[in-house]
């Protein structure tokens, strides 16, 4: 056997062995690793933390049974309750939003005067279309783009943001069969940390990109059924929680 051979062996030996799980290629939905949750022998529900571990059993709700959003907010509170004690030195934002450096000065194109700025997203883009002579974009992807664009942009951005927001919160949009949605846990998708995908989760047994995560915690924790990676809800939590995190550098594979 080959200095490289040997090399590939061992190192596929130890990462079969990170948290038990085995080195796995991406996997057909069908085959997706799940959160073995122990069985309640009075058939009440039980509900799991995202971290495959941590799960609490809900004394006089059925296992089929649906809870009501307080309920729902009740137990998941004590889930990660238990997680932070059994977890007292492990680091958990409790902020999402990185701080936002100031912009920088706009530079005034070549030829023109040094004009006041355009409208901000949230008014850009409605302001704007109430001209009557205004065309929906002027500009092009790699050229030369006015004001306006800028505008119209940064408003359907933050539309598709906002949708993120809306799916991320509601439990009823993520096919949650247990009332539980993913702000319970992650308030504003703090502690997401979408900047180090990819990496290595022992979950799976694999790298894993930032959308395999949202569909393990929607398929764990939240009971409902994954999304196609091109699924409009998916994109939209995707672009919300990169929001949350404007500002802080890439660094993927961090841990």
């Amino acid at each position: 056997m080959t200095y490289r051979k040997k090399l590939l062996t061992g190192l596929c030996a130890l990462l079969s062995g990170v948290g038990g799980a085995a080195l796995a290629t991406d996997s057909a939905p069908g085959d997706r690793p799940r959160h073995e949750l122990p069985p309640s022998k009075d058939g009440n529900l039980v509900l799991g933390l995202c971290d495959g571990e941590t799960s609490l059993e809900v004394k006089g709700v059925k296992e089929g049974e649906p809870l009501s959003r307080a309920q729902a907010l009740e137990v998941t509170s004590k889930l990660m309750q238990e997680w932070r004690r059994k977890n007292p030195d492990a680091r958990w934002d409790v902020v999402a939003q990185a701080p936002t450096p100031p912009p920088s000065p706009r530079k005034p194109s070549a030829g023109k005067s040094n004009q006041a700025e355009g409208p901000t997203a949230s008014s850009g883009a409605a302001g704007m279309a109430e001209k009557k002579d205004a065309n929906v974009q002027t500009g092009h992807t790699y050229g030369a783009f006015s004001e306006r664009d800028e505008a119209l942009w940064a408003a359907s951005t933050q539309a598709f943001v906002e949708e993120g927001n809306r799916v991320f919160h509601d439990a009823d949009a993520l096919g949650s069969k247990v009332a539980v949605s993913c702000d319970m846990c992650h308030p504003d998708a703090a502690n997401t940390h979408p900047e180090t995908y990819p990496k290595y989760q022992v979950q799976f047994g694999r790298v894993a990109l930032l959308r395999d995560m949202i569909n393990w915690c929607i398929e764990n924790p939240v009971r409902g059924k994954p999304l196609a990676d091109d699924d409009p809800k998916m994109k939209a939590m995707e672009a919300y929680i990169y929001s949350k995190r404007k500002g802080v550098p890439l660094e993927f594979g961090k841990h």
